[in-house]
């Protein structure tokens, strides 16, 4: 890889500037985004390299492009990437609607296609927030189709780990499950628990005695709103789902309460404890590379 075209140069987008800067320094970086103030950021602070005027300017200075953007503006972007004969790959955290958009615009998801999506971040999303470090350690899931170029996916996960990552592989379907679990639904449980207390009363005095407690669950209600409105949206199908069962969870727990009954409530208690410790030995164990 010689040039890496960045779409988006946000929190996501310059830590993988930034890694790759420290990692493979010889990488030129080319980045296209909104902000101008991003990309003097990233100037002035050494994440790119250049900057690209338009879409057609990226895609003639670049041989790999990450799509580093929420992925409702996926649908302005993908069509003229159909005339770009390196590799492709994107950090969406949903993969349903791309291969749909895809499939719509070319028949298939185009062979030199690799989707991707680092499980790391953080609720902060501006360039200035971009660390270099940001995915030693976590895993990135690639969900190539049956028909993908077998070097673009080498290129995407040899990319992947020169940032320290560990690469995983599955199917876009299995993909979008799983993070509707581990990632989509807390995100959207933070967001109601903090919308919901903000309209309790004093919002001031609600606030003013949360502790830990509250500062911990809520963190992630801190992202970026129109980033999560769009996966909320694009997912909804394994996300709802999801969200059924923790809805139908919590009324049978404020029965417990209600009826005060104690073994099952404490049951039900320990039982989340001891799943949040195994969470917490795996986080502590090596991951391992699959790929």
């Amino acid at each position: 890889m010689k040039c890496l075209g960045l779409i988006g140069l946000g929190m996501i987008g310059g830590s993988i500037a930034a890694g790759l800067k420290r990692a493979l320094p010889e990488t030129r970086i080319v980045a296209l985004d909104v902000s101008d103030d991003a990309l003097r950021y990233g100037l002035s602070e050494g994440l790119i390299d250049d900057i690209a005027p338009t879409i057609n300017d990226l895609m003639r200075m670049s041989d790999v492009i990450c799509l580093c953007v929420p992925i409702k503006q996926l649908s302005t972007l993908m069509p003229a990437l159909g005339a770009f004969s390196g590799v492709v790959t994107d950090v969406g955290s949903v993969k349903g609607p791309i291969v749909r958009l895809a499939e719509a615009l070319w028949g298939q998801l185009p062979s030199n296609w690799v989707p991707a999506h680092p499980i790391a971040g953080s609720e902060q999303h501006s360039v200035r927030a971009a660390r270099n470090d940001l995915f030693e350690a976590h895993k990135v899931i690639l969900t190539p189709g049956d028909n993908v170029q077998g070097h673009a996916v080498e290129l995407v996960s040899n990319l992947w780990q020169s940032l320290g990552a560990d690469v995983v592989v599955m199917s876009v379907a299995h993909h979008d499950d799983i993070l509707a679990q581990t990632s989509h639904l807390p995100h959207l449980l933070a967001y109601t628990l903090v919308d919901v207390l903000a309209g309790f009363g004093d919002e001031r005095e609600v606030f003013e005695y949360a502790a830990g407690g509250f500062r911990d669950f809520s963190r992630i209600a801190a992202s970026d709103p129109v980033m999560w409105h769009d996966i909320f949206l694009t997912n909804k199908g394994p996300l709802l789902d999801r969200l059924r069962t923790v809805i139908e969870a919590l009324e049978a727990t404020a029965t417990l309460i209600e009826e005060e009954a104690s073994d099952a409530l404490l049951e039900r208690l320990s039982r989340a404890k001891s799943a949040r410790d195994y969470f917490a030995d795996l986080q502590i164990q090596p991951a391992k590379k699959v790929l």
